[in-house]
């Protein structure tokens, strides 16, 4: 069973997390999930889900949301020093942002580690894990493009919320699928959530 974490931030597109987390459930992964203050907001914003301000809480909701096994989805708050994704003694298989605030990604670039979320991502570069960011925000300037350089080149994976329409979503929910499938096959993630070029 791998371990795949995943952060919910304060950008737009709320429901590419969600979605992502519920495709790891059904496909079997253990997810440990945290959320930042400004993700909450956004979640309201977005998909009028409110996220609960106690991690017990939140567990509760999504497990019952997912239908995720006992144990399979942890939640953690973001201030949580000893959940194990904060030490590199036992750092998941892989990390995902998702959404990305460029704030976060400027400070996973500059390595300063001041929350949960931060942290993590400096253990899953600092262990070799994969990390995937997916900052949502258009257009980028120079500091963004710079940033993100300097994590692709420390190993990050950066992956832009940008969908194709080449397979002709019907719906939000075709364009939030494709964007949540490739970080599936990031992942190494088994799913059938949009057709493959060619077939």
């Amino acid at each position: 069973m791998k371990t795949i974490a995943v952060a919910f931030t304060g950008a737009s597109g709320m429901p590419y997390g969600v979605r992502l987390v519920e495709c790891l459930i059904q496909a079997g992964a253990r997810v440990w999930l945290i959320y930042s203050q400004a993700a909450q907001i956004v979640a309201k914003q977005e998909m009028d889900l409110v996220l609960p301000a106690q991690p017990r809480e939140a567990q509760r909701m999504f497990s019952g949301m997912f239908g995720a096994a006992a144990g399979q989805l942890l939640v953690f708050g973001r201030d949580d020093w000893n959940a194990p994704l904060a030490s590199g003694s036992n750092p998941p298989d892989a990390y995902v942002i998702c959404p990305c605030t460029m704030g976060t990604l400027a400070e996973v670039a500059a390595g300063t580690a001041r929350d949960l979320i931060t942290r993590a991502a400096d253990v899953v570069l600092k262990e070799g894990r994969k990390l995937i960011l997916a900052p949502r925000e258009t257009p980028f300037s120079a500091i963004h493009l710079e940033n993100m350089l300097k994590l692709s080149r420390a190993g990050a994976v950066i992956l832009p919320p940008n969908p194709g329409f080449y397979h002709h979503p019907q719906d939000v929910q075709g364009v939030v699928d494709f964007v949540v499938a490739r970080i599936l096959d990031q992942l190494d993630v088994p799913h059938q959530l949009a057709a493959r070029w060619g077939e």
